[in-house]
C-alpha cells in the first residue's frame, strides 16, 4: 500500500516535465556558479540525483526532520561562506540554495510551477552582479527555457514534444516584446535593482586612495576597460587627455595617499581659460565616489560636485553603470591666488629622516635656481638627460624609495617618476601633489569615442606657482614621450611587457587588423547598450518625453501609456484570435486551405462530413481532378487515421502539402453546373473500410 501511494504521488509529475525542470534549473543557476563556492555545485548535483531516484521510486521524499537539518545546514554554509546572513550576497546565495532544495519537495504540478516561478526571480538576481549584453542575451535564453518548461508541464506523457514546447515558449515571448518595449519607454524609472550597494563592495576602478611606487605598474598589466568618453566635436589630441580622478597629498615615506578634506570643500577660486571641451563619460560601477574628468571641469549633473582640489566627485559611490556630462577648460588657472598657511604646510610636508640624498639634491637645485618655475624646468631636464628608463619591471626598492630610484636603479613607471618629483619639489619648498588617474585612450572609429583601459592608468605632478596656480608637470613625458603621445603599448614595445600577464586580452592583439576590428565593433555594441539601455534612467526618460511627447506630466504620460499599450495589444489579440486562423497541425492546415478554396465552388466540406464522403462528392462534381483528389485524400486518411497518435515528421508534412497544392491547381475557376447531392454511406468507395 505504501509503495502504491508513493507511485501515485510521484506520477503526478511526468518524467518529461521533470526533465524540463532539471534543464531549466541548471540553465538558470549557471551564471551564478562562478561566484559561488564549489560545494554549491556539488549540492545541486546531489539534489538532482535524489530527485531522479524519487522519480524511479528508489528513494523517498525527505521527512520533516531531514528538511529541518537541511535548512540548518545551508544556513550554516551561507554563514561560513559570507560571514553574515544579512546582505545582498548572502540573501542571493540563500535563495539559490532554497531553489535547489525545492526539487526534493515537488509532489504535484503545483509544486513544479512554484519552482519555475522561483526561477524567474533567480534570473533577475543575476543582474545584481553583471549587466552586460552577453548576460542579457543568455538570460533571454534562460527565460525561454523556463517558459518552455511551463509549457512542457502541461503536456501529457503521450503528447510530449520538447520542440513544440520551445516553439510555444518562443511565440509567447515574442508576443510580449511589444508590451515590454512600451513599458521600458514609459514606466517610471526608479533606481535599478542592481544599484543596491553590495556589502563590502570593493573598488573595481583599479585606482586606490593610496599609491606605492609599483601600484600603477601592476594596474597597467590589466586590459580591463575603465571608462568610455564621447566628445561633442573633434576628439582632443592624445597628449592632452589627462583624466583626473583623485589627488594624493600625504606622503608617509613610501606611499602617497588621499586626504578627505580636499574632496569635501568647494574650490576657492579658478579661472576658466581656453576653448570649452564638452564630453560624456560612461563608467561602470566602482563602489567609489571619484569620477574622471579633464582639467578645469564643470558639470550640471546634480549627482556630481566640484571639490577643493578641482576634481569632479560623485555625491554617492557609483553602484551602477553611470553616464555624466562635463565641460573642461584645459588652460584653466587653478587657485592662482596665494595658498593659505595650512595649504602651504600640507603640500610641502615630508616625513623626517627619509631619502636624505633626494633632500640634498633638492637643496642643490634650490641653491642654483631661486625661481620656482626655473627649478621645476631644471628637474624636468634632469629626468630627460639622465639615463632613466620607463619600464613595468623596475625591480624592488628598499626603505628610501626615492633615493634608490633617483640615484641607483633609475628604472621605473609613472608612479616612480611622479613620486620622486613631488618629493624633490616639496623638499625644495614648492607645494606639490600627485594626481592619479588615466592618460590618453584609444579612439574607436566605429562609434567615434575614446576607450580608456586600466593599462592607461597614470600619475603625474601638480606644482603650485604664484600667479599661475596649480600647473601640471609630467616627468614621464621627459623619459618616455611616446607613452604620452601614442600610448603605453608603443612605449613598452621594445620591452615586450605590455599585457604580458593577460595573454587572452583582446587589446594585446591590436596590431592584428581583423582582431582589432572585431574588438572595436563589439565594444561599440556594448557602449550603445550601456548608453541607450542601461543609461535610460530618469533624466534620459524625461528628455525622451519632452522631445517626443512635449510634456513631462505623469498624468498625461500615463494616459499616453494606456493608449500605446492598447494600440499594441489589441491588434495583437485580434491577430491571435482571428476567426480564419489556420490550425497548427499540418493535416488540419491542409484540410482548411482546401476547404477555403473549394468554398468558392460551393463544394466545401459539410458539417460532420468525413474525408471519404467529401472525396466521393468531389469525384462526382470534379471528374477532371479525380486523380489529384484521390491522391490527396488517400494521403490525408493514411496520415490522420492509420498513423493516429504518431508524431508527423517533416517529410510527411511536405508530401501532404505538395498533394494539396497539386489538387488546388487542378481545380476549375468557376463552379460546376448542376446540383451536387450529399452522399450517404452506401455511396462511399471501398477505401472507406479503412476508417
Amino acid at each position: 500500500m505504501k509503495k502504491k501511494a508513493l507511485h501515485k504521488a510521484h506520477s503526478l509529475i511526468p518524467r518529461n516535465s521533470l526533465a524540463w525542470l532539471l534543464t531549466a534549473q541548471i540553465v538558470v543557476l549557471l551564471p551564478h556558479l562562478p561566484r559561488l563556492p564549489f560545494w554549491v555545485s556539488v549540492l545541486w548535483l546531489g539534489c538532482a540525483l535524489w530527485r531522479v531516484q524519487i522519480q524511479r521510486m528508489r528513494w523517498g521524499y525527505p521527512g520533516p526532520l531531514l528538511k529541518t537539518l537541511g535548512i540548518a545546514a545551508i544556513t550554516a554554509g551561507v554563514w561560513f561562506t559570507e560571514r553574515t546572513l544579512i546582505g545582498l550576497d548572502a540573501a542571493v546565495m540563500l535563495l539559490l540554495l532554497l531553489f535547489m532544495f525545492k526539487l526534493l519537495e515537488m509532489r504535484n504540478p503545483r509544486d513544479a510551477i512554484v519552482v519555475i516561478y522561483l526561477g524567474f526571480f533567480i534570473i533577475a538576481t543575476a543582474f545584481l552582479f553583471d549587466q552586460s549584453i552577453l548576460l542579457t542575451l543568455y538570460q533571454l535564453f534562460s527565460l525561454l527555457v523556463l517558459v518552455a518548461a511551463l509549457v512542457g508541464l502541461q503536456q501529457t506523457a503521450g503528447r510530449n514534444d520538447p520542440s513544440r514546447a520551445l516553439r510555444t515558449g518562443s511565440v509567447l515571448l515574442l508576443q510580449a516584446v511589444p508590451l515590454m518595449v512600451v513599458l521600458f519607454l514609459f514606466f517610471p524609472r526608479i533606481g535599478p535593482l542592481w544599484s543596491v550597494d553590495t556589502p563590502g563592495g570593493s573598488a573595481t576602478t583599479g585606482l586606490a586612495e593610496s599609491m606605492s611606487p609599483g601600484d600603477i605598474a601592476d594596474l597597467a598589466r590589466s586590459g580591463e576597460l575603465a571608462f568610455r568618453v564621447s566628445f561633442e566635436g573633434p576628439i582632443p589630441a592624445h597628449e592632452t587627455l589627462y583624466w583626473r580622478a583623485l589627488t594624493l597629498a600625504s606622503f608617509d615615506g613610501r606611499s602617497w595617499s588621499h586626504l578627505d578634506f580636499a574632496s569635501r570643500a568647494e574650490p576657492r577660486d579658478w579661472q576658466p581659460r581656453g576653448e570649452p571641451v564638452r564630453y560624456q563619460v560612461t563608467t561602470r560601477a566602482t563602489q567609489q565616489p571619484w569620477v574622471f574628468s579633464l582639467r578645469g571641469a564643470t558639470s550640471d549633473d546634480e549627482r556630481l560636485v566640484l571639490t577643493r582640489d578641482f576634481l569632479l566627485r560623485a555625491r554617492r559611490p557609483l553602484s551602477e553603470t553611470t553616464s555624466y556630462s562635463a565641460t573642461s577648460y584645459l588652460q584653466s588657472l587653478l587657485e592662482p591666488e596665494d595658498l593659505t598657511a595650512m595649504q602651504q604646510r600640507l603640500y610641502t610636508l615630508l616625513p623626517e629622516e627619509v631619502d636624505p640624498r633626494s633632500r640634498a639634491f633638492a637643496a642643490q637645485l634650490r641653491a642654483e635656481y631661486a625661481d620656482d618655475a626655473e627649478l621645476i624646468q631644471a628637474l624636468l631636464r634632469h629626468f630627460n638627460q639622465e639615463p632613466f628608463f620607463y619600464t613595468l619591471r623596475p625591480g624592488p626598492l628598499g626603505g628610501n624609495t626615492n633615493d634608490e630610484f633617483l640615484f641607483d636603479t633609475r628604472r621605473g613607471f609613472c608612479a616612480h617618476f611622479a613620486g620622486a618629483m613631488a618629493f624633490v619639489l616639496r623638499a625644495a619648498g614648492i607645494p606639490a601633489r600627485i594626481i592619479a588617474g588615466y592618460q590618453g585612450g584609444e579612439i574607436n572609429p566605429a562609434g567615434n569615442y575614446v576607450l580608456v583601459h586600466q593599462f592607461d592608468a597614470h600619475a603625474w605632478v601638480e606644482a603650485w606657482l604664484p600667479g599661475q596656480g596649480w600647473i601640471s608637470v609630467d616627468p614621464t613625458y621627459q623619459v618616455a614621450p611616446e607613452r604620452i603621445e601614442r600610448g603605453i603599448q608603443q612605449a613598452l614595445e621594445g620591452e615586450g611587457s605590455f599585457l604580458e600577464d593577460s595573454p587572452l586580452a583582446a587589446a594585446r592583439y591590436r596590431n592584428i587588423s581583423w582582431i582589432n576590428t572585431a574588438r572595436l565593433r563589439w565594444d561599440d555594441i556594448n557602449f550603445q547598450w550601456q548608453l541607450r539601455v542601461l543609461g535610460f534612467q530618469a533624466d534620459r526618460q524625461s528628455g525622451f518625453f519632452q522631445r517626443w511627447l512635449g510634456t513631462t506630466d505623469w498624468q498625461r504620460i500615463g494616459a499616453i501609456l494606456v493608449i500605446c499599450a492598447a494600440l499594441v495589444m489589441i491588434p495583437l489579440a485580434l491577430w491571435i484570435l482571428r476567426p480564419g486562423r489556420l490550425p497548427r497541425d499540418p493535416r488540419r492546415r491542409a484540410w482548411t486551405r482546401l476547404d477555403r478554396r473549394l468554398q468558392r465552388l460551393g463544394l466545401q466540406a459539410m458539417r460532420g462530413e468525413g474525408p471519404r464522403a467529401w472525396q466521393a462528392r468531389l469525384d462526382q462534381a470534379l471528374p477532371g481532378s479525380r486523380r489529384q483528389i484521390e491522391a490527396f485524400f488517400d494521403e490525408y486518411v493514411q496520415q490522420t487515421y492509420a498513423n493516429a497518435g504518431d508524431r508527423l515528421d517533416r517529410a510527411d508534412s511536405l508530401r501532404l502539402r505538395a498533394l494539396e497544392r497539386e489538387l488546388r491547381r487542378s481545380l476549375p475557376r468557376k463552379r460546376p453546373r448542376g446540383p451536387i447531392r450529399a452522399l450517404d454511406s452506401g455511396d462511399l468507395p471501398g477505401e472507406s473500410s479503412r476508417l
